[in-house]
């Protein structure tokens, strides 16, 4: 379903002044939220919206990337020659959803109906692990680490209590972790599952392993409610 019978830019679903209630008109919508989020780590092709969201459709995909347009959210811009393709990627509104995603996965972990066992994409991956991130545990650490999962790379960078995640090569990397899927990463950060007993997952760690072990271990689940 598109934003349909708007009087507005945004659309009149509930007719509520709450702040909530005009966030929810512009990413409440199925698939809206989270079609943002494949964007949160750069600009993203339609066929790697896909690919992070294999379970939306084609056409579902369009009509929420134009909702998203429409909302002032999501840009659409041709990447230069020679690859001179046609990317989707956030505006500075857009951008600033960040901290929203974080705040409901932070919520969702508590609920007992969570299991992290269900795939999941890579962008969602990084996304939870910056939600996860346990800034007090991480103070007086220096990490610089790689991730990449079936061909897609991240850097993963700790100083002064905070964790940065970037799409990219990580030129000085302590340590390198390497997937094929997100799968043994969850294992590892959410089921606190030792690096040697997910290798038969495909997962492979280069480099430091005390450095690799310093980084797996500050990514808390919360307590349940």
């Amino acid at each position: 379903m598109k934003l349909q019978n708007k009087t507005s830019l945004h659309g009149k679903w509930y007719g509520d002044a709450c702040g909530a209630a005009f966030a929810f008109e512009l990413i409440g919508e199925r698939w809206s939220a989270l079609v943002l989020r494949e964007m949160m780590f750069g600009p993203r092709r339609f066929t790697d919206l896909r690919a992070g969201l294999p379970a939306i459709s084609a056409k579902v995909l369009t009509e929420r990337l134009e909702g998203l347009e429409q909302a002032g959210l999501v840009q659409r811009r041709t990447l230069p020659p020679p690859a001179a393709s046609h990317v989707y990627e956030l505006t500075p509104l857009g951008r600033a959803a960040d901290e929203v995603l974080l705040a409901m996965c932070r919520w969702s972990f508590a609920m007992p109906g969570w299991d992290f066992g269900l795939p999941t994409s890579v962008a969602a991956l990084m996304l939870s692990m910056r939600a996860l991130f346990d800034a007090d545990a991480a103070a007086g650490l220096v990490l610089e680490g790689a991730i990449c999962i079936g061909g897609d790379a991240f850097r993963a960078s700790i100083s002064n209590g905070q964790l940065v995640i970037e799409r990219g090569e990580a030129a000085d990397a302590q340590f390198v972790m390497t997937a094929p899927t997100t799968g043994p990463l969850r294992g590892l950060i959410y089921g606190k599952l030792p690096i040697g007993a997910l290798s038969a997952m495909g997962l492979v760690v280069s480099g430091d392993h005390a450095a690799a072990q310093k980084f797996v271990g500050l990514f808390h689940l919360p307590q349940k409610i």
